[in-house]
């Protein structure tokens, strides 16, 4: 008789079974190479400036000068702690300054690197383009949905490259996502789900303050800029991502990775029409007015979207692909597909409810009709991996630098950067205003 019971059994069976015959393919690196990659002639040399040398800027820069043809020849920063940071990871003496625009009026610089706080981000990038220079814009490229706009009409006016900091559009494994996808591996997607989180105070952004911080050695009325006018508070300035006046939250910091892989990889480039948002803030009242979960549902018009963010807790990274032809999880630098015929490999539930001689008879003429063809099909898993010690963050860099040697387009631009960022501000509006927050393309705003 089939019963319920006898299917998840042979689900379980044919899921395992599937499990141990996948096999591993390792993913090329698009060229790209740890060791080093030809000489690049010194007429092709970028020559950069970086503005902010925090815990972010500080990787970047020291990612930027390990690629070949990449040179730092002037670093920004409003700490002067930081000047010495900058001149130290580059190993050489460089001009340091506390005024970016001193960056943007030195003619040996081709590019900027724009590592500020998410309230930054506008004035910068624009004053960039303004400047004629290309600028890669750490994420979220904006703090407030109206600013994306001015910066992709700034950029498209100057002629300049805007590239965004979601590494995620430079993985070699959500690559490959996209190219199963867009070959029909999982059938018609669906369903995408993304979660991650964090147990620790320094994954909450409980950092340290160098003892030297003070009004003497920070500029600290130019680094709030367009923010509330608050007395020197050295908390503010080094978890700046606690607070909606310098930051976006979880949002901001880690929900545009995962949308910004599932936007590369399902091929979006708009921002959702709907966004509901739950979470709270539970363990670290710290101060803080931004919530350490915090849960989003959107709606896209190819697939609903969930979002799963937490401090409290510890939990990998994961991105599912669900369709109807089998499932994709990205899992850190792995991708496993599981692909499924969408069959029913058994008479049905229901026909225990029939009687005997009708049950047995509808039982075999369905195996009669079904088995041979489900001999043929059934799962495949396949595993996909990056080579080891891949990092997205180098080949994302690389092909800003590229970008602005040969004016190609790069891989994330500011429309890419933009309508993701609207995506985590309207995570952020519905969970603060405890309402849906919809997306109007006509007045480009958020409506809760």
């Amino acid at each position: 008789m089939t019963d319920w019971k006898y299917s998840r059994r042979d689900f379980m069976r044919r899921t395992a079974g599937a499990t141990l015959a996948a096999k591993t393919i390792f993913l090329e690196s698009g060229g790209f190479s740890y060791a080093g990659t030809a000489p690049v002639p010194p007429s092709d040399t970028v020559r950069f400036g970086i503005i902010g040398i925090g815990m972010q800027g500080s990787g970047l820069l020291r990612n930027a000068i390990s690629l070949p043809g990449v040179e730092c020849v002037a670093a920004c920063d409003l700490y002067d702690g930081r000047h010495d940071v900058a001149k130290e990871i580059v190993g050489k003496p460089i001009p340091t300054t506390r005024r970016y625009q001193d960056l943007l009026d030195n003619k040996e610089i081709d590019c900027v690197i724009n590592a500020t706080p998410d309230h930054w981000h506008k004035r910068i990038v624009v004053d960039c383009c303004h400047a004629g220079k290309d600028v890669y814009c750490e994420k979220p490229m904006t703090h407030a949905p109206s600013e994306g706009f001015e910066m992709i009409a700034a950029a498209q006016k100057n002629g300049r490259i805007v590239q965004v900091g979601s590494q995620r559009v430079s993985s070699v494994v959500f690559a490959k996502a996209k190219e199963l996808i867009s070959t029909g591996a999982i059938g018609d997607v669906h369903t995408v789900e993304s979660m991650m989180g964090r147990n620790e105070p320094g994954g909450a952004w409980v950092y340290p303050y160098p003892q030297d911080l003070s009004p003497q050695t920070l500029d600290w009325d130019t680094w709030l800029g367009t923010a509330p006018k608050v007395p020197f508070n050295p908390l503010h300035y080094v978890r700046w991502r606690c607070w909606q006046a310098y930051g976006s939250g979880v949002a901001g910091d880690l929900m545009v990775h995962l949308l910004s892989g599932i936007h590369f990889a399902g091929e979006i480039n708009q921002p959702p029409q709907r966004a509901m948002a739950t979470g709270g803030l539970f363990r670290f009242r710290d101060g803080r007015d931004v919530p350490d979960v915090h849960c989003v549902l959107y709606d896209y018009p190819q697939f609903p979207v969930i979002i799963r963010l937490t401090l409290d807790c510890e939990t990998p990274e994961i991105t599912r692909f669900l369709g109807t032809g089998g499932a994709m999880e990205v899992r850190g630098n792995e991708l496993t597909l599981t692909t499924q015929d969408g069959a029913d490999h058994s008479p049905g539930w229901n026909v225990g409810s029939f009687p005997k001689t009708l049950r047995e008879e509808y039982e075999r003429n369905w195996h009669a009709e079904n088995d041979a063809k489900l001999a043929k099909s059934g799962s495949e898993t396949i595993i996909y991996r990056s080579t080891s010690g891949y990092d997205d963050t180098k080949p994302h860099l690389r092909n800003f630098f590229d970008a602005v040697r040969t004016r190609k387009p790069v891989v994330e631009d500011a429309v890419f950067g933009n309508n993701t960022a609207i995506a985590c501000h309207m995570g952020n509006a519905s969970y603060f205003k405890k309402q849906m927050a919809l997306w109007d393309g006509e007045s480009k705003s958020v409506r809760v």
